[in-house]
Formats: C-alpha cells, structure tokens, sequence
C-alpha cells in the first residue's frame, strides 16, 4: 500500500512540476523574467513564494496565483512521497534487512521486490521468479503483467546502478563486451542473473539476531 501511495505522489509531483513549467514559459514577461536561468528545483522554490500585488492586471494576478498554487501542490506531494519512503524504509529493515546490503538495492527497489516474492515456497523455482521479472525466455501470464512490469523495473534499476558503480559488474560488462555481446543482451543476462540471486537470497531465511 505505501509503494501505491509513494508512486501516486509522485507522479503526481511530477504532472505539477511539468505543468508549472509549462505555465511558466507563458507567463507575462515580468514573471517569466524571475524564473531565466533557474533549474526546476529554483522555479519552485520561486514560485511557492510570490505574492499577488494590487496593481496587477487580471492576467498576470491569475498567472501568479496558479503558480503558486502548483509549486506548494508539488512540495507537498514531494514530502509525502518522501515520508512513504522513509515508511517503506522502516518495514524492509525490520523484514529483511539483508536485502538492502545487496549492490544496487534501495527501499523502493527491495519493497518491490519483497511484494512479488511474498514469502518462502509461493513462488517455486529460480526460473519462475526470473518469468515473473520478465528476465527469463518464457513470458509471464497475462494475470502477472503489473507484477511483471514493476518486477522488471527493479531490476533494471539494480542492473543499471550495479553496471556504474559496482566494480565486479563493470569487469563483467567488459568481459561479454570483448566476447561480443550487445549492450542489451549483456544487461539481459545481467537481470536474469540478479534475479536468481535475489531469488535464493529471499527464499533462505535469515537467521533470528
């Protein structure tokens, strides 16, 4: 429930964002003025603090009015989404703690993982876990396609910071490089290899501290 709640406000953070800038390229020139130069997270900064003056003509009052309105909308969303997260956080350190000690894992990434594993035995071979995260031949069934999708993304999501940042990946990637393998197909077997790696992780309980 707090990954459907964390990604609603996010992409709900994001529309406003793009709406704000949107509204901000066609802006009357005096307030489109304060904006030249900044990077989104300026724009909001600006825009949650302006004020409406008096002397202004009804369309720049209205302008001034909506962009505020949209940036405080995106802070607030921005803060929710971050306080889902640091509630995710506290449930994957309290369940399974080592899951967060693998390279490339965050909260996010971990508690999508967790919810299509569930618990020991539902899911019953490495090669049904790699079918379910869209890494294996086989495709999963149609009543697995939103699990499958998100499952997918984590990995891609530990594939891609592991390939950066992890030195045994990077000597990997090289490797099938030099052998000639494409981009795609090394991150490919890269997934299937993570997903069977996490799979035997989660099915082996750790052990009570």
């Amino acid at each position: 429930m707090l990954l459907a709640a964390r990604r609603s406000a996010v992409e709900a953070a994001t529309d406003a964002q793009r709406q704000l800038f949107s509204l901000i390229i066609a802006a009357p020139e005096p307030i489109r003025g304060r904006f030249r130069g900044q990077k989104l997270p300026g724009m909001l900064t600006i825009a949650t603090g302006l004020r409406v003056h008096s002397s202004w003509d009804a369309e720049t009052t209205v302008t001034v009015t909506v962009l505020r309105s949209l940036a405080r909308r995106a802070r607030d969303l921005a803060r929710e989404a971050s306080a889902h997260e640091k509630a995710i956080l506290g449930i994957v350190r309290s369940w399974r703690p080592d899951l967060l000690a693998q390279p490339g894992v965050g909260p996010i990434v971990a508690a999508t993982v967790l919810c299509a594993w569930s618990h020991p035995g539902r899911i019953h071979s490495e090669a049904a876990f790699a079918m379910l995260a869209g890494v294996a031949p086989i495709p999963a069934t149609s009543g697995q396609v939103t699990t499958r999708h998100r499952l997918n993304r984590a990995m891609h999501t530990i594939a891609l910071s592991r390939i950066r940042y992890d030195p045994t990946t990077r000597d990997y990637v090289a490797r099938r490089t030099i052998e000639g393998k494409t981009p795609r197909e090394i991150k490919r077997c890269l997934k299937r290899y993570i997903a069977r790696d996490l799979y035997r992780l989660l099915e082996h309980q750790p052990s009570p501290a």
